[in-house]
């Protein structure tokens, strides 16, 4: 195993991945993950895999993230590095990121605006008379 790549999506968000055997470094774009993300919430969501399979500090990890905002590219993040994962070792990791949930693509999306109205839901002020 030299090399796994996956990717990963999320809202409008794609992060290309690539896995490998290493010391547990992430880098997104250039840049460490610490420093890309400034929130320590995104960090965890993007650890989760990581977590389940118990692989903390045995993959290097470096992903290019494209689309969306920081929240998105960090699930899309996740869900690029735990298909790397299963791709590396489908007998051991599959069931425990099935589990968690981390293979299946969140199909949630941003509502389009309708025509005759303000936003997705919300209607323009009724009056009467």
């Amino acid at each position: 195993m030299s090399r796994i790549y996956a990717t990963g999506r999320r809202k409008t968000a794609t992060a290309r991945v690539y896995l490998t055997p290493g010391s547990g470094k992430v880098t997104v774009n250039g840049m460490p993950a610490n420093q890309y993300f400034g929130r320590a919430v995104h960090l965890l969501i993007l650890n989760q895999p990581f977590d389940v399979t118990e692989t903390n500090d045995k993959y290097d990890v470096i992903a290019r993230c494209d689309g969306g905002g920081k929240s998105g590219q960090a699930g899309a993040l996740r869900h690029g590095i735990a298909r790397a994962l299963n791709s590396a070792d489908t007998e051991t990791f599959r069931p425990a990121l099935k589990k968690a949930g981390h293979l299946t693509r969140d199909a949630r999306m941003v509502e389009r605006k309708k025509y005759g109205q303000p936003g997705a839901r919300k209607k323009f002020q009724f009056s009467k008379r």
